[in-house]
């Protein structure tokens, strides 16, 4: 009897596969529960450390018919799939009395709604970010509560800004007001967490990378089974899922080549060199586990509070955090300028990729709701008011895209938590400063 999550086993791995029509609710033969959602809401949290140049980002007409922004462009595709937010506020990232390290505070209460406990020691306190109080009440009906993802380790104690813990700059999601989320950035420990259960991680790199094998040659007796139980449409579904897992086995394997470590020492896994290159496959991780519904929940730092690389991808020799103390130097605001626009064609990318998976008569993207901010508006005045924000998906048809939503000044980012929690069916009274619901979010 097929079950709604299918696994395919082999050597110690377990793949779990995607959404099938043939696993769902109207095929009753295959015992799927009545109640059981043929599909469920997703919820992606992208954040990028040292806002924007808000005039290049911000439509300039409101509603259905608005127009994207020179920064927005990359999103032409899914300009229909798009809530653009104005005015939407994270009061708790002010200094309220605690002088400087706005982003420290800024990137703590991003997700959290609440004003970090100002220490570079053990102390920290900030909130449960809302993430996390949608993976504690739903985290269980998946494999793994939540994906907690980055491009950037950094670390847990001394001082990173300000006088804040280097915590609270390495931190978007908070597990308990104590306890902020150890984040993944190496694609290839990624890639294992969601397919490499059973076996250890020695055994399944001696399996997969000495002999070259791929985890679906690995699964793929089990596959030829199930392949003979579906129908021609969930027969191409799953070839074109497992050629897209095969491609991102080969760029992990190509980002990051494999060498021969001295006799009993075992190579560490590593990631790539190339920036976009592992955004990307980041990107394409959550993809695959949102897919497989292996997760409902992710959440992906694009760079620490303060991130100051080069991106020389863009011909920017000086840092990012130091740019964006720009000071309306011209030449300093067109690399930022360009730095949103990278950031930006790799969210389409990211919303493209969802959209190009169907579910039923729909896609994937339309059963997410994917979030992309920053904890400042303007990264030159340390501002948190007016928030660069988007929302993208339908939520499980609980949200109307396609608008610039113009809200009252200093709304509540919080409202948008709120109303998102609500939609995921994990409904909480409040959030930091919420007052409620935020409005409008369908029509």
């Amino acid at each position: 009897m097929i079950q709604r999550r299918y696994f395919l086993r082999g050597l110690g791995t377990t793949m779990a596969l995607p959404w099938l029509e043939s696993l769902s609710p109207i095929h009753a033969a295959t015992g799927l529960a009545a109640d059981s959602p043929a599909h469920p809401n997703r919820m992606v949290f992208v954040y990028v450390p040292n806002g924007v140049i808000k005039d290049k980002w911000t439509p300039t007409s409101i509603g259905t018919d608005y127009e994207l922004s020179p920064t927005l462009q990359p999103l032409k595709a899914v300009k229909d799939d798009l809530l653009v937010f104005t005015n939407l506020s994270q009061d708790n990232g002010r200094a309220k009395g605690d002088g400087g390290g706005d982003h420290a505070r800024g990137t703590t209460s991003f997700l959290t709604g609440a004003h970090p406990y100002k220490t570079d020691g053990a102390a920290i306190r900030a909130g449960i970010s809302v993430d996390q109080v949608a993976a504690e009440r739903i985290g269980s009906e998946t494999p793994l509560p939540s994906l907690v993802l980055g491009t950037e380790q950094g670390g847990r104690a001394g001082n990173c800004d300000s006088g804040y813990s280097c915590a609270y700059s390495s931190s978007v999601s908070w597990k308990t007001p104590t306890t902020p989320m150890m984040k993944e950035v190496n694609p290839r420990l990624v890639f294992e967490r969601l397919f490499g259960k059973g076996a250890s991680n020695a055994e399944r790199r001696k399996l997969r990378n000495s002999d070259r094998l791929s985890i679906l040659d690995v699964v793929a007796e089990d596959a030829q089974r199930l392949q003979k139980k579906l129908g021609q449409t969930d027969r191409r579904k799953v070839d074109e899922y497992f050629q897209s897992v095969r491609d991102l086995e080969r760029r992990i394997v190509r980002a990051v080549p494999l060498k021969t470590p001295p006799p009993g020492i075992e190579a560490p896994d590593g990631q790539p060199e190339d920036h976009e290159a592992h955004i990307r496959m980041m990107y394409d991780l959550i993809v695959l586990g949102l897919q497989t519904d292996s997760t409902r929940i992710a959440t992906f730092m694009e760079g620490n509070a303060g991130n100051n690389r080069a991106f020389t991808e863009v011909g920017a020799k000086e840092g990012w955090h130091s740019l964006s103390h720009h000071q309306n130097d011209q030449e300093k605001v067109a690399f930022l300028e360009k730095i949103d626009d990278f950031q930006i064609r790799q969210f389409a990318y990211f919303l493209e990729r969802l959209k190009s998976i169907e579910e039923g008569q729909e896609t994937l993207l339309d059963h997410c709701m994917v979030l992309y901010g920053s904890e400042l508006g303007d990264g030159n005045a340390h501002s948190h008011h007016d928030l660069p924000i988007l929302l993208a998906g339908k939520g499980n048809g609980t949200l109307t895209p396609g608008r610039h939503i113009q809200c009252d000044p200093e709304t509540p980012l919080n409202n948008l938590f709120v109303s998102m929690l609500d939609r995921m069916g994990t409904p909480v009274d409040e959030m930091g400063d919420s007052t409620g619901s935020l409005a409008g979010l369908e029509v």
